[in-house]
């Protein structure tokens, strides 16, 4: 009986034994795994880091300015009319000028009654509520124009203010293709980084390879609009003296950073 548990005891201290072997090996490997894993991980890639910035130039080639016609009175039907007749009269004006219908664009058209309030006699312990009644409607309609022949825009304005409209906007002068200019922009960043990494590798003695990053920073792209004094008041036409405008040069700038991989 004493040989029988004794062998049992032998068999099962070999079963932990392997077990407990089993399991150191199984840690060892995870542990050697895992200290390679660490340590690519702790390699810094091959790489070159570089800003470069680009300009577009362009001189304003569009004049931009808005205009409200407003009219007030008791009967809304007849207001209407008054206010569409002058703002008729005031876009046939602009289209003789030779301003197509695109660049002709009615941001709002409002119609609003306008109310008088009146209080009743009040006593000694109560007052009644105000009465509100609608005297009158005012509407209104603003239209943007654009006008592409930056010559003829300082009269435009000017004679605009004076078809009894005294809402007028000041001129802002920007440029019809901005997409396109800060394409260009790009590509002039683009081109500015890719030489200045070069410079860099070259100085290294390594040789640039793939593009492993790319980034484009967001700078406030410069329009230059330039006030030439809207109309607060209505003008006469022969009052009327037209703005003398001097477009300039607006400049657009890209920001871009690239990461090269380096061999």
């Amino acid at each position: 009986m004493q040989n029988f548990f004794d062998e049992n005891i032998k068999k099962t201290s070999l079963v932990v034994i392997g077990l407990l072997g089993l399991f150191l090996l199984v840690q060892t490997v995870v542990s050697v795994v895992d200290i390679g894993i660490r340590k690519d991980n702790s390699i810094s890639p091959n790489v070159i880091s570089v800003r470069g910035v680009g300009e577009a130039l362009a001189v304003p080639d569009i004049a931009s300015f808005s205009f409200t016609v407003r009219e007030e009175g008791k009967d809304v039907a007849l207001v209407q009319q008054a206010m569409t007749d002058k703002a008729n009269t005031a876009i046939s004006y602009l289209k003789e000028q030779g301003i197509e219908d695109r660049d002709i664009k009615t941001e709002s058209y409002y119609t609003n009654p306008k109310y008088e309030y009146s209080q009743g006699v009040c006593g000694p312990s109560f007052c009644p509520p105000s009465k509100q009644t609608i005297a009158g409607f005012e509407v209104s309609q603003t239209i943007s124009v654009k006008v592409r022949d930056i010559a003829k825009a300082g009269d435009i304005l000017t004679q605009i203010s004076a078809l009894s409209i005294s809402e007028v906007s000041s001129l802002s002068l920007t440029v019809d293709s901005v997409d396109a200019l800060k394409a260009e922009a790009k590509k002039d960043a683009i081109k500015k980084a890719r030489e200045d990494a070069e410079n860099i590798a070259s100085s290294l003695g390594v040789r640039l390879d793939d593009i492993v990053g790319f980034y484009e920073e967001t700078p406030g792209y410069g329009y230059g609009e330039m006030d030439v004094g809207g109309s607060s008041m209505m003008l006469r036409a022969e009052e009327a003296v037209a703005p003398n405008l001097q477009p300039g040069e607006q400049k657009f700038t890209s920001i871009v950073s690239v990461t090269y991989s380096i061999k």
